[in-house]
């Protein structure tokens, strides 16, 4: 059997179950789905914002997810993914990002999972503006993330 792989970037809030159900539908060779949901919080230092912005470069950003999938599915047996990461204006509590991968055995979903996480939050072509009570500002890459994605270059 192929695997199930999806890719999106939207606008529009997702349905973690529906998105699951759509993954597995019809396959009985999945034993795991590991799902990642990022949620948009209410700032990082004690600060409330009011909304993330985040914009994408249309075309390049679905393509080098795309690419970062495929090594996930070279490097472990994954069966299905699934990334959908929306744009555009999000408020604390929103849906930003989810990823699901699917595999015969739990270690292989959730290897392949953490890698496309740590290369969204690290590497992918986004860019996060927040709203405060002061203003706007873009959100500055976190040395934590790069570390955390660096990881899966050693040798």
């Amino acid at each position: 059997m192929t695997a199930n792989v999806t890719i999106r970037i939207q606008q529009a809030d997702f349905d973690i179950a529906r998105e699951i159900s759509a993954l597995t539908r019809g396959r009985t060779d999945i034993g795991a789905v590991v799902s990642f949901s990022g949620i948009c919080r209410d700032g990082d230092d004690g600060s409330p914002i009011a909304a993330l912005t985040l914009e994408h470069y249309p075309g390049m950003a679905e393509a080098e997810i795309a690419r970062h999938v495929e090594t996930a599915m070279s490097r472990w047996p994954l069966t299905g993914v699934s990334v959908i990461h929306r744009v555009g204006r999000i408020a604390p509590g929103e849906n930003i990002v989810l990823v699901l991968t699917a595999s015969v055995h739990r270690q292989a979903a959730f290897a392949g999972a953490e890698f496309l996480m740590d290369y969204l939050k690290a590497n992918a072509p986004f860019w996060k503006r927040e709203e405060s009570g002061s203003g706007t500002s873009w959100v500055e890459a976190r040395h934590h993330d790069d570390e955390a994605a660096a990881r899966w270059t050693k040798p």
